[in-house]
């Protein structure tokens, strides 16, 4: 790890300006950012701690539930009312990390966690995200892990976070402040596709701060829950995890959303299938015929393209059961 120059600023303010400047990064939790420093992978000039500016509140105004950025991942996932009426959220957040790390890991940090490629992690391989225009070798590369939806040529990595899966789910919004004033980014908008610029991980302005989450509370959000595939049940990444919420009335899905995690650069809300469930009778077949049609835009390698059909086999059954089981 190479020397920089660490500042713990008072104020947002001063943070701003801190955060205003090149090759500046700013720390939270650290539970990313300083494995990627470690590793080489980041290397920032300036650390700016921002870990004791950001609000540690849970509170419920205006029928949502406000999160400040400070708020911890553990705190958060045994929050009575995350429990209760946000599931998706908590067993996200439990399907996460460790619980060790869970403690540290905070609501604003867990956003803008970085891809776990192998390619990306190693400074010594070209990698157009950590250095755009280098080339992307997961391409023909090691990608078992790697997309399956919305890649481009230039970059096939994976958002690798839970929460910010479930938070599509749940139609939050991620509260930002900058040096120009307050922006408001829905959950769904917050992480973006590759496109040529992979190095761009979200549509947050440069040197801004996330101050809190607003999450809905919906009788939609109470019928939600997370299901996570992965190598081994505790400490892994996942291969593909959904968030799903789905109300049904009369036999008939009333309501549904459906996000894929682990298989794209960011959360990926099934529009597609979630269009061709709602409306229609809470059944199986439903479910698979509207997963198949979402699915049907996979591109995947010969390495991870057992993804697409875990893919669908996760989100039937995750469907199937807030569906009550109904065959």
């Amino acid at each position: 790890m190479r020397a920089f120059d660490y500042v713990r600023p008072d104020t947002e303010d001063e943070a701003l300006a801190l955060l205003a400047e090149p090759g500046t990064s700013a720390l939270a939790g650290g539970t990313n950012l300083v494995d990627l420093m470690r590793l080489g992978v980041a290397r920032p000039e300036r650390v700016v701690d921002v870990d004791r500016l950001g609000s540690t509140e849970v509170v419920e105004r205006d029928g949502s539930l406000w999160i400040g950025a400070g708020v911890r991942n553990s705190d958060l996932a045994a929050h009575p009312v995350v429990r209760e009426r946000l599931p998706a959220l908590s067993r996200a957040l439990l399907a996460a990390a460790s619980g060790q790390l869970r403690n540290r890991a905070s609501t604003g940090g867990n956003l803008l966690q970085r891809t776990r490629c192998v390619y990306f992690m190693d400074p010594t391989k070209p990698c157009n995200k950590r250095e755009p225009g280098t080339g992307c070798p997961a391409v023909d590369g090691l990608s078992r892990d790697l997309a399956v939806l919305g890649h481009s040529e230039h970059c096939i990595a994976t958002h690798p976070g839970d929460m910010s899966v479930a938070l599509v789910a749940l139609e939050a919004v991620v509260h930002v402040r900058t040096a120009e004033g307050d922006l408001s980014i829905p959950a769904v908008d917050f992480h973006r596709l590759p496109g040529d610029e992979p190095h761009r991980d979200t549509n947050l302005p440069a040197g801004a701060l996330v101050t809190a989450v607003e999450v809905p509370l919906t009788p939609l959000a109470g019928r939600s829950t997370y299901r996570k595939a992965r190598d081994r049940r505790s400490f892994a990444f996942g291969l593909v995890t959904v968030a799903a919420a789905l109300t049904v009335e009369d036999g008939v899905v009333a309501d549904v959303r459906l996000v894929l995690g682990s298989v794209a650069h960011k959360p990926w809300r099934a529009t597609v299938a979630e269009d061709a469930i709602r409306g229609r009778a809470a059944s199986g077949s439903v479910f698979d015929d509207a997963v198949r049609a979402e699915l049907a835009a996979a591109r995947p390698t010969d390495q991870n393209a057992f993804k697409v059909e875990l893919a669908r086999r996760l989100s039937v059954a995750t469907l199937h059961e807030l569906a009550g089981g109904r065959a």
